[in-house]
């Protein structure tokens, strides 16, 4: 049973990480540990700034849809 247990949990690092499911997760750790006090992005803000920085970006060419 803990092999499996252990195979699913990695194969749900690697999703979460080729989504970038993840990123948010090392967001607010990193701002916690830089300012505990300071105000974190919700994970809607976080996500629509990322989009908008991706979209932004002149050397991703350009996005249709």
């Amino acid at each position: 049973m803990s092999t499996v247990r252990s195979a699913l949990a990695r194969a749900r690092f690697y999703v979460r990480e080729f989504s970038g499911e993840a990123a948010y997760d090392r967001y607010v750790a990193h701002a916690r540990s830089h300012d505990p006090d300071a105000e974190v992005l919700t994970r809607r803000a976080f996500e629509r700034a990322r989009t908008d920085a991706r979209e932004a970006d002149p050397r991703d060419g350009f996005r249709c849809c």
